[in-house]
């Protein structure tokens, strides 16, 4: 039998005790992996563990996909009407809304993140997510063609079947809102992977989705590891549609895995090296706020990140004074402190990569305006980091960091920032700021990025698809576009007077 993990919480910002199975959720049940292994969950805040986990193996991945097609074969796809679909998914925003709590603090225990941009971003995030794909199930639609009046011809949208869908650490639960909300509104039965950094929040929705009442086998959740249980998903030869959330390079060995195995649907949300132009004009005091918080929110482990700050040269001084202050000002530390912003990375190995970008940025010459070292001595704790006197070639600039390092650079007009804009493999991202509607508007079409913020940063919904350009990923996430990464168009002719 898997373990129960029970926790007391006793913070300012959250008291209350979870008690919860921990096992892989295969066909409705909560069991040990095939080889009673198990993973253990780190608290970033100190790295102590908190829990252990079961770990799935490659054959746990064939239990999982057997329990989902059996579902899709006879409870869910066609075999649920949208509304059914609907319904469901309404029920279970609601069981998220009526913990919301809860699941922020499971949030912040195994991520780090601060428990107060947990419950009003990540939690708040994920039941809007899901009820905005509950209004669609009933409305997933063909068309109609004319052809002649001798043929009927229509397409339908049929769902997948069987999708393999893996998440990332950086937001848990909002990643798994993202992928089961379009692929459970078309009908496809689900076997998701979470990053076995942040496993809490997934293994605890997966009891809410049978408390939810969805038939066993709909929605499958086995924790392990990439390069077994990931490794298995984007080789299975059932499943034929992979969803995955992470780097490029990971992104890169699942593309490579769906032409080995069955040439499954892909769909990518890779990295970002997001740039953040800020004109002369802007609202200096905006920009600053703003810049930080793309940059520092989520301790920069945020795909989309600001983490290239273009200044035009007639406010640089001005900003760069300003927003080393606002670094300086933002506090770092216990995630379920209320004054908190920035609490730990999310695990040593993010830790040490990121404090060996800032090593790298120092070797080559950058100069640290303000961080640039550990904060601490205790857990996986990193000092707001901003870097200047960069020049294109650098590591810091070119290559995605994920923590809370960011480089400010000079620019002379709008032709030189565009251009350095563009200057990367990556395009998930950009946002401009100034208070000319003209250029705001001229610059944002310019920028090859999936997606232009003006006078804002990381402000998402989820009815706007999110993607990215370039090697920021294929497809899209949210919105309408997102249903389409889940169905197949089948077209229908039928013959009404056409003679032979």
């Amino acid at each position: 039998m898997p373990s129960v993990f029970t926790h007391e919480f006793d913070t300012l910002s959250y008291k209350g005790k979870v008690s919860f199975d921990t096992g892989i959720f295969i066909n409705g049940q909560f069991t040990d992996g095939s080889d009673r292994t198990t993973i253990d969950v780190i608290n970033p805040t100190n790295g102590q563990v908190i829990t252990k986990i079961s770990e799935a193996t490659a054959k746990d991945v064939d239990a999982a996909v057997d329990a989902a097609q059996k579902a899709f074969d006879t409870v869910w796809g066609l075999n649920a009407p949208g509304t059914t679909r609907g319904i469901l998914l309404n029920k279970l925003a609601k069981l998220l809304e009526d913990h919301t709590d809860e699941l922020a603090a499971l949030e912040a225990l195994d991520n780090g993140k601060t428990f107060n941009w947990a419950k009003n971003a990540d939690v708040a995030g994920s039941i809007d997510c899901l009820r905005y794909y509950a209004g669609w199930a009933d409305k997933i639609s063909g068309q109609v063609q004319e052809t002649s009046e001798a043929k009927l011809t229509y397409t339908r949208h049929e769902p997948i079947g069987v999708v393999g869908q893996i998440i990332p650490w950086n937001f848990p639960l909002l990643m798994l809102a993202w992928k089961i909300g379009p692929a459970l509104a078309t009908g496809n039965t689900i076997v998701l992977k979470p990053s076995e950094f942040t496993p809490l929040t997934a293994i605890r929705v997966a009891h809410l989705i049978n408390e939810a009442g969805f038939p066993p086998g709909v929605v499958n959740i086995v924790t392990g590891y990439g390069n077994t249980v990931g490794n298995a998903i984007t080789h299975h030869m059932k499943i034929e549609k992979v969803a995955f959330t992470g780097s490029t390079l990971v992104g890169r060995k699942v593309l490579e895995a769906s032409s080995k195995s069955n040439l499954k649907n892909v769909t990518l949300e890779l990295g970002g090296k997001s740039p953040n132009i800020i004109f002369d004009d802007a609202d200096l005091e905006q920009a600053v706020n703003w810049a930080a918080f793309g940059i520092f929110w989520n301790h920069g482990q945020t795909c989309c990140a600001g983490s290239r700050i273009f200044v035009q040269e007639g406010i640089y001084d001005e900003f760069l004074k300003r927003f080393t202050e606002k670094a300086r000002s933002l506090k770092v530390g216990d995630p379920f402190h209320p004054e908190t912003f920035q609490g730990p990375q999310v695990s040593e190995i993010q830790f040490n990569r990121i404090m060996g970008y800032i090593q790298s940025g120092k070797d080559a010459g950058a100069k640290v305006e303000v961080g640039g070292e550990r904060q601490g001595t205790e857990g996986y704790f990193i000092r707001p980091t901003i870097f200047t006197n960069t020049s294109p070639d650098m590591k810091i600039v070119q290559e995605e960091i994920f923590g809370p390092v960011g480089v400010v650079i000079k620019f002379k007009d709008e032709e030189d920032v565009i251009r350095q804009a563009n200057d990367t493999v990556y395009g998930l991202a950009a946002a401009v700021f100034t208070q000319s509607l003209n250029r705001a508007i001229k610059t944002a079409h310019k920028l090859k990025a999936g997606t232009a913020w003006v006078n804002c940063v990381n402000q998402l919904n989820s009815s706007v698809p999110f993607g990215g350009f370039k090697q920021s990923g294929i497809g899209r996430e949210l919105g309408e576009y997102a249903l389409h990464n889940y169905t197949a168009v089948k077209a229908v002719h039928i013959n009404l007077d056409i003679k032979l």
